[in-house]
């Protein structure tokens, strides 16, 4: 597994961190493990190409459910504003 496989998840890790602000601690580094994990799995089983259909289709999946439902609740898709929203969705107290 090259480092082109882990760019996906560094990628994301650090761009979305900022949504995960009350995430518990142990299910940020599950993610760590279980995407990588999974890419490595596929990479060696189906082979290379299905590893980039597996890195691509769930973010291009998750992109599209979620400027869907955020439309729908009336929230910023790239803000996630108003935050009393997002926090009410993910059962989080506001400070």
């Amino acid at each position: 597994m090259g480092p082109e496989w882990l760019l996906p998840a560094v990628v994301g890790a650090t761009i979305f961190g900022r949504f995960e602000e009350k995430t518990t601690p142990g299910r940020r580094p599950s993610k760590w493990a279980v995407y990588p994990g999974l890419t490595a799995l596929v990479s060696r089983k189906p082979g290379r190409p299905w590893s980039l259909v597996w890195i691509a289709s769930p973010p291009v999946a998750g992109l599209a459910l979620h400027v869907g439902w955020c439309g729908k609740h009336g929230t910023i898709p790239i803000a996630a504003e108003p935050k009393d929203r997002d926090y009410e969705f993910r059962n989080w107290k506001e400070d």
